[in-house]
């Protein structure tokens, strides 16, 4: 089974590999704000595929997915990529997040959203 850490480093090596990080040397956090961007533009065509009922997964004639699952994977994908970036083990915070969110009160304390 792979894992999160494993997922995370191919996404890093793809986005080196296909130029997304030239010129930036690793560790370089300068890019961050930029790269938040990018995964929240992610973010927005989830919501867009959504309030267009676009909730069902499609398939361009040259084998790109596309649509509100895709730009999910999209999110994903561009949080692995960062976290590689930057030595984030994004496992392990996962699993420390979770562990903290089952202790949270319903709503973490009556919270409208």
């Amino acid at each position: 089974m792979t894992t999160i850490r494993q997922m995370q480093r191919e996404a890093h090596e793809n986005a080196l590999a296909k130029g997304w990080w030239d010129g930036i040397t690793h560790g370089d956090d300068s890019t961050v704000p930029e790269k938040l961007c990018l995964i929240h533009s992610e973010v927005s065509e989830a919501l867009e595929d959504f309030r267009n009922s676009s909730m069902s997964d499609k398939v361009e004639a040259n084998g790109k997915p596309f649509g509100f699952s895709s730009e999910l994977a999209d999110i994903v994908i561009r949080v692995m990529d960062l976290c590689g970036h930057l030595d984030i083990d994004l496992e392990a915070a996962i699993q420390k997040k979770h562990a903290f969110n089952l202790t949270r009160p319903s709503r973490h304390g009556g919270k409208r959203a």
